[in-house]
């Protein structure tokens, strides 16, 4: 973005085979991902908040792209979404989301196991709060995170979504192993 330029916010709502969420990227890349079922003024919240000066435009063919890997996720035929992201964050939140995309699909970490990979075991509610913050989701898997227990824990999509999403890898990994039925 040159000086004084008004950043722009394209977005788009993705509705596939029982999913519903907004998508919003900038030309550098992916920057919010919606909840499931929410509305748009969760996009517009997270703008105000973060990126405060951006104005968001309403772009379906801005989205497209990231439309149609997403719905190719959720359809279980790719294992990985390649899309370029535009993430700001604290560098400790950055730290946070890289060691996130690299849990592999149909896997889960507990948030101890995030704090130890990047060195700082004592952090743990440090790393939960960074994982909540991440405005990626599925882009940058943090519903691959657990609690220590394997209990579903923290989600900003709500726990059925999470869960929803770990079923989708869940089946997928399975079908790969197996063949499909």
């Amino acid at each position: 973005m040159k000086n004084n330029q008004t950043e722009i916010i394209y977005f788009g709502k993705l509705e596939h085979n029982g999913w519903s969420m907004y998508l919003a990227a900038t030309d550098n890349g992916l920057c919010f991902v919606g909840s499931q079922n929410k509305e748009l003024a969760e996009v517009e919240n997270w703008v105000a908040k973060k990126r405060a000066s951006a104005m968001l435009v309403h772009d379906e063919e801005k989205i497209h792209p990231y439309k149609e890997q997403f719905i190719s996720y959720l359809d279980g035929e790719r294992v990985e979404l390649d899309l370029p992201i535009d993430l700001r964050g604290t560098p400790f939140q950055q730290l946070v989301w890289r060691e996130l995309q690299k849990i592999p699909y149909g896997k889960t970490v507990t948030y101890m196991d995030i704090a130890k990979q990047i060195e700082k075991p004592k952090a743990v509610r440090a790393v939960g709060a960074a994982i909540g913050a991440n405005p990626v989701m599925i882009r940058v898997p943090c519903h691959r995170v657990v609690g220590k227990d394997g209990k579903l824990t923290g989600f900003r999509g709500g726990i059925p979504m999470k869960e929803s999403l770990l079923a989708l890898e869940r089946e997928k990994v399975l079908e790969d192993v197996h063949g499909a039925p």
